[in-house]
């Protein structure tokens, strides 16, 4: 399987350690490329994996399986662009495009290549199980969906201002980078009917973008409340839903499911910490292989965007 990554930030480098991963479990021989903006020297473990290093498109040969778009999220639609030739299929890093400005009709996508957009929480067992289990089982009222954490502690030696997640004009912001959140909100729920959004720049983070993006969305028989920030000291991802009969709290960090009925605890289950990020590249060589459909297509992920970027006008 020849292949290239374009963009080695963190996420780039951990799906292409997950990528070798996944190949020499499969028995693949495999080469693996890069195309990248910088010329400083990669960490070991990468420059030993990487075969041939690209500075400029043109240069890349066109005979690629798989490309990876890991690059910041406003570089993703011209990238795809220019690539889009030169390679049989995509896996594009979540959120799909930075804004809604972009024609898909003109990325002439093949519609026997596969052109896969992260989504790595709906690859992980409690999730699936939500979705198998519970809400095949359960009446929704209501849902809230909470995902905190603090942007400066993201990456450890790497000064948060830096990063895309902090800059607008990149693509950063709650509202994009927490995307993760409406994808699996959308798996689990469908369309609402409305949404009402508010999002802002209100604590002393150095950044120009979002980091706050609160969300109240209405459904037919359900009210959904979302809450997106990049201020939260403590990190948490949860998933609550109510019925009529109990709350059930969702841990997507811990892997737990507990439901209560009024103040009693009536059911505790665990899930093996797993690495969901794993999942989603055997999932997706699956696809690649014709194994499995793929799950969340470049018109899934921009309907996703198109949910999560609402603007309420006066």
């Amino acid at each position: 399987m020849k292949t290239c990554i374009i963009g080695l930030g963190s996420i780039g480098k951990r799906h292409t350690k997950n990528l070798v991963t996944v190949l020499e479990k499969r028995g693949y021989a495999f080469e693996i490329d890069a195309l990248r903006s910088s010329r400083a020297a990669l960490p070991d473990e990468i420059d030993k994996i990487v075969q041939n290093e690209y500075y400029c498109a043109d240069e890349m040969p066109d005979d690629y399986d798989v490309i990876f778009v890991t690059n910041p999220t406003n570089c993703h639609y011209d990238t795809m662009k220019r690539v889009l030739t030169k390679t049989r299929h995509m896996f594009i890093e979540k959120p799909v495009f930075d804004s809604l400005a972009y024609d898909l009709g003109s990325l002439t996508l093949r519609s026997d290549s596969v052109y896969y957009v992260a989504c790595p929480l709906r690859h992980k067992s409690v999730m699936r199980y939500v979705k198998e289990e519970i809400l095949s089982e359960e009446k929704m009222i209501s849902a809230r969906i909470l995902s905190t954490s603090y942007l400066p502690a993201w990456r450890t030696g790497v000064d948060y201002r830096s990063g895309y997640s902090a800059h607008e004009d990149m693509g950063g912001g709650a509202t994009r980078d927490l995307i993760h959140e409406w994808d699996y909100a959308l798996d689990l729920f469908g369309n609402p009917i409305k949404v009402y959004h508010i999002k802002k720049h209100i604590s002393n983070l150095d950044i120009d973008s979002d980091d706050i993006s609160v969300y109240i969305a209405e459904y037919p028989d359900m009210i959904l409340e979302m809450h997106l920030d990049y201020i939260g000291r403590k990190t948490e991802r949860v998933l609550q839903l109510f019925t009529d009969r109990k709350r059930i709290d969702i841990d997507l960090i811990g892997n737990m499911i507990v439901e209560y009925a009024g103040d009693k605890l009536i059911s505790e289950k665990s899930f093996p910490k797993e690495d969901c990020y794993i999942n989603e590249m055997e999932y997706f060589i699956d696809c690649v292989e014709r194994k499995k459909s793929n799950i969340n297509t470049v018109e899934n992920a921009y309907h996703t965007l198109k949910i999560a970027l609402t603007e309420n006008k006066e």
